[in-house]
């Protein structure tokens, strides 16, 4: 606004320029026709006698004077042998100063000029009038500047009036609007400044379809996105604290009782070493999904799927475990993926449905194609999953029923084959009925994961 007000007053201060030239120039147009209509009378006859003026520049004068009212605050002089003649009524009767008089009195060519008097600042016009015989006269015509500056004034004064009531109100609206447009930024800052480690509900209301409002758009989306990473984050490390300090509490409470070379020290020494494996598998699976975010978690090239089945089932087969394995099918297809990932996945398919069916029973490995989507399934004949373990079947650190029962694992698995499953564009499902066994389905699209910008 202060930028805006300093350029209302140049502007004012430019106006007066322009009006006062073209006001100059209107009464430079005004002395040049005055003295054109003297030239022009002098031309003709005198009417009193019917003959041309000659020499009588008196007769002239007179006759001029008489027959042109000056414009307002313009006035003609007249001298006649250096002397003051005659003059039209004017706001200052110049004839009387002689300093003037003598300066027009030196005059003998058409002279453009402006002169400080008494009464003011004036622009005057004199042509010297030269007759046969006679002596020579002057005309003089004047004009009164203060006349021209005192409307000029006016009318800037007037103007800054008006201008001073616009820059009001343009002040006052945009001091409302600029808060109203504001806001939005006042509340990202008092939002980013209330938000904490534990208060991440907060949002900003979005209005309208502008800039501002589709920043605040963004900075709710981001508070989303950090809601729900912070959130996981949370539930992940409360996780695998509590996780981690089992097999902690165990190794510190066998090491304290146990004493070297007692008796029992060989199967506490086996349980401590059990149980340091188990939490060095669990870092490992955590830092496999801490790593599933980055662009290089996978390694992707053409894998011939039938070839692949074949290979897994092999692995599968060589398991621990009293479970007759079989191979139900392999698609004869091309896709791509990463090979070591996709193994790693089914592997963890295949010791979960080891650990949830009963010795003896079956567990079926198989591939197939359906169009652009390439399918594994791993079937057990255990006792299902209960639907309220359904929910959380694929979450860090969850396990079922059956699971909970196995204390060796971690319930890290599962979660791993899903990550797996979304970092290829694929996605991991299962179909389970309570004592009938489950199927785990991984569905992968055959040309790999979509790259996006």
């Amino acid at each position: 606004m202060a930028m805006i007000g300093l350029a209302l007053v140049v502007s004012l201060v430019l106006l007066r320029a322009v009006l006062y030239n073209l006001l100059s120039d209107d009464v430079d147009a005004q002395l040049n026709q005055e003295v054109d209509e003297l030239v022009q009378l002098a031309g003709g006859r005198d009417p009193s006698t019917g003959q041309p003026f000659g020499g009588d520049v008196e007769s002239l004068f007179d006759l001029f004077i008489s027959r042109n009212v000056p414009q307002s605050g313009e006035a003609f002089f007249t001298l006649i042998g250096g002397r003051p003649y005659a003059s039209s009524v004017t706001p200052l009767q110049l004839l009387g100063d002689p300093a003037i008089v003598a300066q027009w009195s030196a005059i003998d060519e058409p002279t453009r000029a402006e002169l400080d008097t008494s009464g003011g600042p004036i622009r005057y016009l004199a042509v010297p009038v030269v007759p046969e015989g006679a002596p020579q006269g002057l005309f003089v015509v004047a004009h009164f500047m203060d006349e021209v500056t005192a409307a000029l004034d006016r009318t800037i004064r007037a103007g800054g009036l008006v201008f001073g009531i616009v820059f009001a109100l343009v002040s006052i609206y945009a001091w409302f609007e600029a808060g109203r447009v504001l806001r939005p930024i006042r509340l990202l800052t008092e939002t980013a400044r209330e938000i904490e480690d534990r208060n991440w509900s907060r949002r900003i209301p979005v209005q309208g379809d502008d800039e501002i409002a589709r920043l605040a758009g963004t900075f709710n989306d981001m508070l989303d996105r950090l809601e729900d990473a912070f959130e996981t984050q949370r539930r992940f490390i409360d996780d695998a604290s509590h996780e981690l300090r089992t097999p902690i509490t165990i190794i510190r409470g066998h090491l304290e009782l146990a004493r070297p070379g007692a008796a029992d020290w060989p199967q506490v020494r086996a349980l401590v070493l059990d149980e340091l494996d188990r939490m060095s598998r669990m870092v490992e699976d955590l830092l496999l999904l801490a790593r599933a975010e980055r662009p290089e978690f996978l390694d992707l090239h053409p894998i011939d799927v039938d070839e692949f089945t074949a290979e897994v089932f092999a692995k599968v087969a060589a398991l621990s475990g009293e479970r007759r394995w079989v191979l139900t099918a392999a698609a004869p297809a091309v896709m791509v993926a990463d090979r070591d990932r996709l193994t790693q996945a089914l592997m963890n398919l295949a010791r979960n449905a080891q650990e949830n069916s009963p010795a003896g029973s079956a567990i079926h490995l198989g591939s197939a194609c359906e169009g652009e989507l390439i399918r594994f399934s791993v079937r057990d004949e255990g006792p299902g999953i209960p639907p309220e373990d359904m929910a959380r079947l694929f979450d860090r650190f969850a396990r079922g029923r059956a699971a909970r029962r196995n204390a060796s694992g971690a319930g890290l698995g599962l979660a791993i084959v899903r990550t797996i499953a979304e970092a290829h564009g694929g996605a991991v499902r299962v179909d389970s009925t309570p004592g009938a066994g489950s199927t785990f389905h991984l569905e992968l699209p055959a040309g790999g994961p979509e790259v996006t910008e």
